[in-house]
């Protein structure tokens, strides 16, 4: 069975550009990686659970605010590992200080095999980034997700 990840590209709009926000994996493995290694806010989503109800739940674990639609479907994304993720669109109708997020977390062995449980943030960092700033940043299996975005953006 495919692994199935849900999550938003939340956007604003200023004078001069658009910016996607981005979220940086908390943890150990992710603390030294930076451009190809943010990601859109997302996860796993749960068995008989709604795609779009499980962006805006993983949405609201990783930043710690609820995020408002209206929504927009972006497509289905196949990960190098083979997880799927659907992808919806969002403006940000609130003010989103990446500064302040409040992530939720997990817990890890680690160092590895050292019998010692440590706890991460899920997310430790958020930004709000340019399309072409976000193009470096984010994994190489979600940059089809800003191209599409961006379609999307020249059409409406």
């Amino acid at each position: 069975m495919v692994k199935r990840s849900a999550g938003l590209l939340i956007y604003r709009r200023d004078d001069s550009d658009t910016k996607v926000l981005l979220v940086h994996p908390g943890g150990p493995f992710w603390a030294k990686k930076d451009d190809g290694a943010w990601s859109i806010p997302k996860g796993l989503v749960g068995e008989d659970e709604d795609e779009l109800t499980a962006a805006q739940r993983e949405t609201e674990e990783e930043l710690g605010v609820k995020v408002d639609g209206p929504f927009a479907r972006l497509g289905d994304y196949r990960q190098p590992g083979g997880k799927v993720v659907t992808a919806w669109s969002v403006e940000a109708r609130i003010d989103i200080d990446v500064a302040t997020i409040r992530s939720n977390s997990f817990t890890m062995e680690w160092p590895p095999k050292s019998g010692s449980l440590k706890e991460f943030p899920e997310v430790d960092r958020a930004g709000w980034f340019t399309l072409p700033e976000a193009a470096i940043k984010i994994l190489v299996g979600q940059r089809p997700m800003l191209s599409d975005f961006a379609k999307l953006q020249d059409a409406g």
